[in-house]
């Protein structure tokens, strides 16, 4: 074997594997989505029990999924969250309850979508002389507690698999998980999901986390040192080693553990950073939404009142200003009369 043909077949052998690592991911289908397929979505995805890997908020505005990105995300979602409250969390098992595609977008709705929704036989009524009753009565007052995420695409939904729509839905669905922890360790970071199969708390983990990793506490106390609340979750009893996980708010700020052998060990350095999303939280559980267009007892070209500031003396009359006539009473009124 001649060193010229050697190298040849070298390069030969090498040339297959180069191609196979440089191969670009399978774009998406051209061609929109046929009838055939979307029935075969439909019918797949809908019903399909998922795990959630995003927080998902409740009210008419859900998440939206484009090119693998999901907005809204971050403050703006915590904001979200706070004024509206979640409908599900990272970790919690849903159900797709509906599929419906557009043009350029597909809607996933769980757990009944964002919007409440009656039954068929919730709209019969039997009428008679007193009047028409439903047979199956509903609360009109009870508030959907669903979401939705909106697949979003640039030009028109493309012919996909279900399997692909599903590695499309990866960001904010788990269809692979066979458990909620195994799910959830997929949305933290690699420290606390190191610390959380351990079965261990880190110091800056929210309750969420200390619930997935020591489970549920069989003892909580409730204390206060100085201005400050804080909540103590105890785990263990002697004669094996008891652990005291304080937490003030949403956070972990110390933890205890006292050892069978009387060895105390106490931690408060924060061990875990999970970013200021809790604080846009709270801004927005102390802003209040005034709406544009609230109502208002002024008389048309009267200046809005202001509202007394504490400590000033209300008045219970109109507030007078410079140059105004006194009030006037009904017609043909004269004091004394």
């Amino acid at each position: 074997m001649t060193p010229r043909f050697f190298a040849a077949c070298t390069v030969l052998l090498a040339l297959p594997a180069f191609s196979l690592a440089d191969t670009p991911p399978r774009a998406l289908p051209t061609t929109p989505m046929t009838k055939e397929t979307r029935m075969i979505v439909i019918r797949t995805l809908n019903a399909e029990l998922v795990y959630i890997r995003t927080p998902f908020p409740m009210g008419e505005k859900g998440l939206r999924l484009r090119n693998g990105v999901v907005a809204p995300s971050g403050e703006a979602l915590q904001t979200m969250l706070a004024m509206f409250g979640p409908s599900v969390k990272p970790g919690d098992q849903a159900r797709i309850s509906n599929v419906v595609i557009h043009d350029k977008s597909i809607v996933f709705e769980i757990n009944g979508g964002p919007r409440k929704k009656t039954k068929w036989y919730q709209r019969i009524t039997i009428a008679g002389s007193g009047g028409e009753t439903p047979i199956a009565p509903t609360d009109q007052d009870a508030n959907a507690r669903g979401s939705y995420v909106e697949l979003q695409f640039d030009h028109h939904v493309p012919d996909l698999s279900p399997a692909e729509l599903k590695t499309l839905l990866r960001p904010v669905f788990d269809f692979d998980a066979k458990s909620a922890i195994e799910s959830y360790l997929e949305t933290v970071p690699p420290k606390v999901k190191e610390a959380i199969q351990k079965h261990q708390v880190l110091v800056g983990m929210n309750r969420e986390m200390v619930t997935y990793s020591k489970g549920r506490a069989e003892k909580k106390i409730r204390e206060k040192d100085g201005e400050v609340e804080y909540e103590e979750w105890i785990y263990g009893e002697p004669p094996k080693d008891v652990e005291f996980v304080r937490l003030v708010g949403d956070e972990v700020v110390q933890m205890k553990i006292m050892k069978i052998d009387g060895q105390r060990i106490i931690r408060t350095q924060k061990e875990v950073d999970l970013g200021p999303p809790q604080a846009a939280v709270a801004d927005a559980e102390k802003t209040p939404v005034i709406p544009a267009n609230r109502p208002t007892l002024k008389r048309p070209g009267e200046d809005e009142i202001d509202p007394p500031t504490t400590g000033s003396q209300s008045t219970t009359g109109p507030r007078k200003t410079p140059g105004s006539p006194p009030p006037s009473g009904p017609p043909n009124f004269q004091p004394g009369m």
